[in-house]
């Protein structure tokens, strides 16, 4: 079954999360990713152990890609590179600031030899001079970023559990990526791009920016809870089961008063009467109801909920993760067997999505040599 991206050739100096996040998505909709490694590999092949013996991070980020061992610095090998460059669609990377550009794959003069290529160059922090060269891990740019600020409990800030940051910019350059496809389809030049890591989560934290330069207060720690609407957070049952509730409108209120609580009169009494009053008394709406779950096991708790057909979720682990009916899996190849994964999010009347395997490091190198050295043969010829 052909797939959107077929026949389109990516050349990625990638490593970590960001940009292998961005080509793997590339490479599920049917792209070549060619995945330039150092001799030792990608330093994400060795984050843990957890998948099988292979690393976790890596075995999820680059599926479907082949893996070429090449040095940028050695000149053959450049050479080789750049006949791959001449000929792709996509060129990704994101090295350290600057390494690219003095190997000789600056995005400009890639472009200049390929004017139909799309260059796209990940950082840390962006171009500006003030920040250009700070190294820019996750936890870091979630932490200057104000996020971390955000997030965790009352008594301290604390880290989004997964690589939210680079995720963010993986999409962002996915999506770019997209949209610069179509635009060269339209007028037959590529582009460049740039992105980084600081750029795509401040996007996201657009809200908590504009409450605090609008409304002149940045939102509060309230750990699982809602800053700005109430009620919406944590509540634990009888039996020790912790539940998120999430009252979005006052019709919900209404109804979670006089079904769940069992107190009608309560959604119109003051303090209680409109989201703006229960933010502003969220101690006492909290333990209103806080009361009512304690006397509740999770059946009981569940059946309630229903009837007052208020939106809620039950705090799980990620054993119970991996067991939750929702959860759909598919099994990809790797150098040590088949992996189960999460699927990609994306559903398509045109049928599910066929991942490739991981490639053991270099497992493509003689492959792609042979290839692009004859290629380079005749175009000197």
């Amino acid at each position: 079954m052909s797939r959107p991206l077929d026949g389109l050739l990516v050349l990625a100096l990638e490593q970590a999360v960001a940009a292998p996040y961005c080509t793997s998505r590339l490479a599920d909709a049917g792209a070549r990713v060619i995945k330039v490694e150092r001799a030792e590999g990608d330093f994400a092949r060795y984050y843990d152990r957890a998948a099988g013996d292979q690393s976790s991070y890596f075995v999820w980020l680059n599926r479907g890609k082949q893996s070429l061992i090449a040095d940028i610095k050695n000149p053959v090998d450049a050479t080789l590179l750049q006949t791959i460059a001449a000929q792709a669609d996509v060129f990704v990377q994101n090295l350290a600031p600057g390494a690219a550009a003095r190997a000789g794959f600056g995005s400009d003069a890639l472009r200049a030899l390929n004017p139909r290529l799309i260059t796209v160059d990940i950082s840390g922090y962006g171009d500006d001079p003030a920040c250009a060269d700070l190294k820019a891990y996750d936890l870091l740019v979630q932490a200057e970023s104000g996020l971390a600020s955000i997030t965790g409990l009352p008594e301290g800030p604390g880290r989004v559990g997964v690589s939210v940051c680079d995720i963010a910019c993986g999409m962002s350059a996915h999506a770019a990526i997209l949209e610069a496809l179509i635009e060269r389809a339209r007028t037959g030049q590529g582009q460049g791009i740039r992105l980084s890591l600081f750029d795509a989560i401040a996007d996201w934290m657009s809200v908590p920016l504009l409450q605090y330069e609008g409304g002149g207060q940045a939102p509060r720690r309230v750990g699982l809870a809602h800053p700005s609407i109430c009620p919406y957070g944590t509540f634990t049952t009888a039996d020790g089961v912790q539940v998120v509730i999430s009252i979005q409108n006052e019709r919900e209120w209404q109804a979670f008063c006089s079904h769940f609580l069992k107190d009608a009169a309560l959604a119109s009494q003051p303090g209680m009467e409109s989201n703006v009053e229960r933010v502003n008394h969220r101690p006492q709406v909290d333990a209103r109801i806080a009361d009512v779950f304690a006397k509740l096991d999770r059946s009981a708790a569940t059946q309630r909920l229903n009837a007052a057909n208020t939106a809620y979720g039950f705090v799980n682990d990620v054993p119970a993760f991996s067991r939750h009916p929702a959860l759909r899996r598919v099994t990809i190849d790797t150098p040590s067997g088949p992996m189960s994964i999460a699927a990609p999010p994306a559903l398509s009347t045109g049928g599910s999505k066929v991942l490739e395997a991981v490639p053991a490091l270099g497992a493509h190198s003689h492959l792609i040599r042979s290839e692009f050295a004859s290629a380079h043969t005749d175009a000197k010829v």
